[in-house]
């Protein structure tokens, strides 16, 4: 019997994963419900079978050798044969032991989230946990400004980062209480990013970790929101500083001609965090970036899976190599000449 993915019969995200032969071994029942069909009745069949037209998930099944990173398909219309009409879905194809995980996002997924998403019950806890939490924010940024008041300049300065991650903090309670479209993307210096990411970094490990720089100063600016970014970057400079790691570099380079998911794009941006920690786990090499899936017996699991959602939502994706004592996380995302031309796409 092929082991179960943990976790994923909890996840509203589709998923299905199979043998070596690319057959479907597996899914979760969301993966079913999307497809309108029972639990059982994909299994054993090839998931290139489920594509209703053309040939762009069975092409991509027969590539990559050893390549390990996420492949993105866009749009591809998905039908157990025989069972309704197609679905359309962005798929990430990613390996997993042997076979494959597809992981499926409906074209209407970000519509669907303020309201079916998640259970009713789930979604009005984590509104009461928003509501109940903006008080004690509200509490911790009044005590940062008076703080800034009486205090140094780099008591001023430590007071102005408390103060910006609160008012990050609340914009996302508020966008968690109140569902709203994306806000439009805007430039994006993203040195200034790391920048922030590396005060949080410093504040966080103290001098339990060195954390340097090894910036490409030409780099132009990117279209993207800001504060996802950094959240983004801090959950993965975050996950080394709680692997173990005592060195940690923010690395940023242009990749030119670089390949996301299924798309050759001509400038890309790569931020890389380079530790030196034990590495990712080998059991979970093939899963690090699912939900709720976690090497520290303390951790949530979702860190890596948030890193991951931030880049897609910027067309890009997060890889990793790692070997004990040297693991890199890569962030990639392409360069849009002009956010309107892509938005019109």
């Amino acid at each position: 019997m092929t082991a179960s993915i943990p976790a994923a019969d909890l996840l509203t995200t589709p998923l299905a994963w199979t043998d070596g032969e690319g057959r479907i071994v597996g899914c979760n029942p969301a993966f079913a419900r999307w497809l309108g069909v029972g639990l059982r009745r994909p299994l054993g069949l090839p998931l290139a079978a489920l594509e209703a037209g053309g040939d762009l998930l069975a092409s991509a099944l027969q590539g990559g050798g050893e390549d390990i990173a996420p492949r993105r398909l866009r749009r591809v219309p998905m039908q157990v044969p025989g069972a309704g009409e197609p679905r359309f879905a962005d798929l990430w194809l990613s390996r997993r032991d042997n076979g494959w995980l597809l992981e499926a996002h409906p074209v209407d997924e970000f519509a669907q989230r303020d309201g079916d998403a998640l259970p009713a019950a789930v979604a009005a806890a984590l509104k009461g946990l928003a509501h109940e939490l903006r008080n004690p924010l509200a509490g911790i940024k009044g005590a940062a400004q008076l703080i800034a008041r009486r205090g140094g300049e780099s008591t001023q300065e430590l007071s102005q980062l408390i103060q910006s991650e609160v008012e990050r903090l609340t914009a996302l309670l508020e966008r968690l209480m109140s569902p709203r479209p994306q806000e439009p993307h805007a430039p994006v210096n993203v040195h200034a990013v790391l920048e922030r990411v590396l005060r949080l970094a410093e504040s966080d490990a103290g001098w339990a970790v060195r954390i340097g720089r090894d910036y490409d100063p030409s780099l132009p600016e990117l279209f993207g929101d800001a504060d996802r970014l950094s959240q983004a970057a801090w959950n993965l400079v975050r996950n080394a500083i709680e692997a173990g790691a005592t060195n940690i570099t923010l690395r940023t380079r242009a990749e030119h001609g670089a390949r996301i998911g299924a798309d050759q794009v001509p400038l890309a941006l790569r931020f890389d965090i380079v530790d030196d920690g034990p590495g990712v786990p080998p059991e979970l090499a093939e899963q690090v970036f699912l939900p709720l899936v976690s090497g520290r017996a303390d951790g949530s699991g979702l860190g890596l899976a948030l890193a991951q959602q931030v880049a897609r939502e910027h067309r890009g994706t997060v890889s990793y190599r790692s070997r004990p004592g040297h693991t890199v996380f890569t962030l990639l995302l392409p360069v849009q000449e002009e956010e309107g031309d892509d938005a019109a796409a």
